[in-house]
């Protein structure tokens, strides 16, 4: 009777699921007739997700773009969806719309079971995260090392680590799944978040005792960890071990202790470590260069920091978003508008806004510095590149100095 129970209300939801997506597919559609593809329907779903705060309308945008994680770009979009309905705490709202994904026909398989739980774990939804790999034989899935390594992911997600652990040991001999690489980095960068870096040491062994070989991941997630706590002897113990595995440190390792180091606002010492890579021949890489600037500007250098992005530029290495966002948002702070302005204008030319808090703290700014025609030249900037807040902004500029 339950199998018949549960058959009857999955043909349920797919009834209902089919019949919203025929509802909604016009919502995608900007009036022309042509046939939208899978692409199109999910940039316009995306467009149309970063701008909605409706809990039901972020579904029907969803369920009209008949989104799947096979595509970079719908997973994208299944991510901001999910963020914004837990924001919203529309959680009863995310576990209808998952389940009722699940009776699609082209999602019945181990990818979506799998990603669902990951979007479970992104809602801090741990229990129905998983319940859902539990339950993957009721539809003739198998509980697969990808889908464990997924649940552990969702957790971390979460931060809920003492289920990490719980789940680590106890699985793989209730569903006979036997660990990989992935499941061990999982594990370690789970008690390493968790401010249990030396827990790590016991995973190493275990690999070592299973001829699983760490690898950069593996070694990364620990010595970041231990810098967070501050545990410099274990990064050289770590470092050491690496050596054992006939791992040498490259750019990806000096660049995960410069950043460890630029978040402690140990700056000089990062420096340290720059020059050591270069007496050694190595090139640094943006993500090098993009460190030491948020490092400086935090540390309130923000000389240095400009010093950096020059060379970074002169290096002919472009900055990312990340980097223009960080000089910005700290110019800012440090009341250099006039360098924010031209940082600013350089991140939307090339299509990057600073968040809105940061864009206002800069018109403000510079009204308050008497550069209220540059302040009201960015506004005007910002309203013809993005019709987002509009009104907002026009009730900006009209409260300007005159």
């Amino acid at each position: 009777m339950a199998l018949f129970s549960r058959l009857r209300t999955n043909l349920n939801l797919f009834s209902q699921k089919h019949h919203r997506y025929l509802a909604t597919s016009s919502i995608l559609s900007s009036g022309d007739k042509t046939p939208l593809t899978s692409k199109d329907k999910t940039r316009a779903a995306l467009t149309l997700l970063k701008s909605e705060s409706n809990p039901e309308k972020i579904l029907e945008i969803c369920r009209a773009a008949a989104l799947t994680p096979e595509s970079h770009l719908d997973r994208l979009a299944f991510s901001i969806a999910i963020n914004k309905l837990s924001e919203a705490n529309y959680f009863n709202g995310i576990s209808q719309y998952l389940e009722e994904l699940k009776t699609r026909p082209d999602l019945q398989n181990e990818r979506f079971h799998a990603h669902s739980i990951i979007l479970y774990g992104q809602a801090n939804m741990t229990e129905h995260a998983v319940r859902t790999f539990k339950e993957m034989d009721e539809h003739k899935l198998r509980h697969s090392v990808g889908a464990f390594n997924a649940l552990l992911l969702a957790l971390t997600i979460a931060k809920d680590y003492k289920e990490v652990k719980r789940v680590f040991i106890e699985f793989p001999k209730t569903y006979g799944i036997k660990p990989d690489l992935d499941t061990y980095n999982r594990v370690i960068k789970a008690f390493c978040e968790s401010g249990d870096s030396s827990s790590a040491y016991s995973i190493l062994a275990e690999m070592d005792r299973k001829s699983i070989k760490p690898n950069a991941s593996s070694f990364g997630a620990l010595v970041a960890g231990f810098y967070k706590e501050e545990k410099y002897e274990d990064v050289n113990k770590v470092l050491q071990i690496m050596e054992r595995y006939g791992m040498m440190s490259g750019v990806s390792m000096y660049n995960v202790r410069i950043h460890s180091l630029c978040k402690l606002r140990k700056c000089a010492e990062a420096k340290a470590l720059l020059d050591e890579m270069l007496s050694k021949g190595m090139k640094p890489n943006a993500v090098t260069y993009s460190h030491f600037i948020y490092g400086f500007c935090k540390d309130g250098n923000f000389e240095e920091a400009k010093k950096f992005y020059r060379i970074m530029s002169n290096s002919g290495l472009s900055p990312n978003s990340s980097v223009y966002f960080t000089m910005v948002y700290f110019m800012c702070k440090g009341g250099d508008y006039e360098t924010a302005l031209g940082f600013c204008k350089e991140s939307i030319a090339k299509g990057w806004v600073p968040n809105f808090t940061t864009m206002k703290s800069l018109v403000t700014g510079l009204a308050g510095a008497s550069k209220v025609s540059e302040a009201k030249e960015l506004i005007g900037l910002v309203k013809e590149k993005f019709t987002k807040n509009v009104d907002t902004w026009n009730e900006i500029e009209a409260g300007l100095p005159q």
